[in-house]
């Protein structure tokens, strides 16, 4: 294009969402359902169905799901109308009934009241809990197919989190801290990178999660096992199915020379007395203390071979 020629643009119209879904439970909820990537890239998270319509007592929560990178529960309640009282009481008991950790409400409007209520609740709940108010838009340019856009309408502070919990939460210190800070940057240069994941935050543990994208419950695993001192960087074969894991790791094990040519050597557990099965990379005479010594994080590439 010549320099200074004028780009035409289009103008954004923002629709109705019940042009798109006339209902709540036969329309927004299954959508959501099958695709909660595009929700767990605007929270930073990696978001992984459990059930539509979960019950909780004589409740039904809209969608139960598991933030896999922190292993926590995670609930969505959504409406096609403004937010309201009502669903701000579903949001809580769902919330307890099922020990939720994330709580996700959505709707075309969140209202300034109960956008402040989440702020609230974010400030005083202890770290581990998070709140978020998700504005549901769907837009459209000229005579394009309608897209749905998630805007942050509420979403955790996490320094006024850490403030407010200061003396009282024993994973921020030592180790956890410790984890947190050795993982961080791998997360981040997988999300920023290679897109390999919507996670934002590394966990205060010895080990995090990502979806494959694949198969769901096929895992890719980065961990610690201090016990044995070795870091493992592993494929976790998982499903509901043991039947099914084993045909998968056979399967993979049946191209052992053409994946060990990209990755170097691999341990094959097919762990025969169990229902997963694992591929793992591993790393020995590795502790915490040793990683953060030698600085091998994603910075130098922990997780390719080293140079010595």
């Amino acid at each position: 294009m010549p320099v200074g020629t004028a780009v035409e643009l289009g103008k954004i119209e923002y629709l109705d969402a019940r042009i798109v879904w006339a209902s709540e439970s036969s329309g927004l909820t299954p959508w959501l359902a099958e695709n909660l990537d595009r929700l767990g890239e605007a929270l930073g998270l990696d978001l992984e169905l459990q059930r539509a319509e979960c019950a909780v007592g004589c409740f039904r929560a809209d969608i139960s799901a598991r933030d896999i990178s922190r292993d926590r529960q995670v609930i969505i309640e959504n409406q096609l109308e403004p937010t309201d009282h009502g669903h701000l009481g579903q949001l809580l008991t769902y919330a307890a009934g099922l020990d939720a950790a994330v709580i996700v409400w959505i709707s075309p409007e969140i209202r300034e009241e109960h956008r402040a209520a989440l702020d609230w609740l974010n400030l005083h709940t202890s770290e581990n809990i998070e709140f978020f108010g998700v504005a549901l838009q769907i837009a459209r340019i000229g005579d394009s197919k309608p897209a749905v856009v998630f805007r942050l309408a509420a979403s955790p502070n996490a320094w006024g989190k850490q403030k407010a919990s200061a003396g009282v939460a024993e994973e921020a210190t030592g180790k956890g801290l410790a984890y947190q800070d050795f993982f961080q940057p791998v997360i981040d240069q997988l999300r920023e990178k290679y897109r390999f994941t919507n996670a934002r935050s590394a966990p205060r543990r010895h080990y995090f999660e990502i979806r494959s994208g694949a198969v769901s419950g096929v895992l890719y695993n980065a961990a610690f096992a201090n016990s044995r001192r070795l870091l493992r960087a592993e494929l976790y074969i998982d499903t509901s199915s043991g039947e099914r894991n084993k045909a998968i790791f056979d399967a993979l094990k049946a191209r052992k020379n053409e994946i060990e040519a990209e990755t170097g050597g691999l341990d094959w557990e097919r762990l025969d007395h169990r229902r997963a099965s694992r591929i793992s990379l591993i790393r020995p005479n590795t502790g915490i203390e040793d990683a953060q010594e030698n600085g091998r994080n994603c910075r130098t590439g922990w997780y390719s071979p080293c140079s010595d």
